[in-house]
């Protein structure tokens, strides 16, 4: 087991985002929460990444364990630089007035000077070949899909070997989105562990070797993928039948 959440509860002062709830990633797995808006995806993944969103204060009760030790004190510049775990966040967060390549190499800033970089950034553009060929363009001037492509590429520059992602399917065209993920399903053939936070709930379940259902901070229902398709009660809710 590589990350394991335990009895998770999360606050943000008067309202309680997270109640108690546990879940667990294994290496080599692609495991996915859905769930509604507001349900305590977004969550879960900043408390994992120790990133405190800044709207309100939170208060964490539970524990985070990542390779059996707890990093609910670890600061989240070591989340990323020494666990290997790294978020793409919703919204893409990229840098509009930098390049591709610059925005690549921002995420490099960890790493050591010995790090071969060189064979990471040809991973990338092998990866996703309109970057390569808009790696001069300002990072603005991207699409869509584009910009989340960049999104991906910069958190693998950081080293991960855990990739975290909050929505990437968000406002991409549905033929992007089918080959965003045909892209992260290749990652993880490759040895990447993957969480994912994902609205289109049956794409992430065709995708993920297992999931979990949230529901106002609590997790309502967990299985395979394939399983949590054919459970009428996630259907009705979630795959629109």
């Amino acid at each position: 087991m590589l990350l394991s959440v335990e009895n998770l509860e999360v606050k943000y002062g008067n309202i309680q985002a997270l109640h108690g709830i546990s879940f667990h990633v294994n290496a080599g797995e692609i495991v996915t929460l859905i769930g509604a808006n507001g349900a305590g995806k977004t969550t879960s993944l900043y408390a994992i990444a120790r990133l405190r969103p800044p709207e309100a204060p939170r208060v964490i009760a539970g524990d985070i364990r990542f390779g059996g030790q707890s990093i609910l004190k670890t600061p989240a510049d070591s989340v990323v630089k020494n666990l290997k775990l790294a978020l793409v966040p919703e919204g893409r967060h990229i840098f509009g007035n930098l390049t591709v390549q610059e925005n690549l190499e921002l995420a490099t800033y960890s790493r050591g000077k010995k790090d071969d970089l060189k064979q990471d950034y040809e991973k990338i553009f092998d990866l996703f070949p309109r970057l390569a060929e808009r790696r001069k363009q300002r990072s603005e001037s991207l699409s869509g899909g584009e910009q989340q492509m960049l999104a991906v590429g910069r958190a693998m520059m950081t080293g991960c070997t855990f990739l975290m992602l909050d929505e990437p399917s968000m406002g991409l065209a549905p033929v992007l989105k089918y080959d965003l993920f045909r892209t992260l399903k290749k990652l993880n053939e490759n040895g990447m562990t993957i969480l994912l936070v994902e609205q289109n709930a049956k794409l992430a379940l065709e995708l993920a070797h297992r999931g979990y259902v949230l529901d106002t901070g609590n997790i309502v229902a967990e299985g395979t993928g394939s399983e949590l398709l054919g459970n009428p009660e996630v259907k009705k809710a979630y795959l629109g039948g």
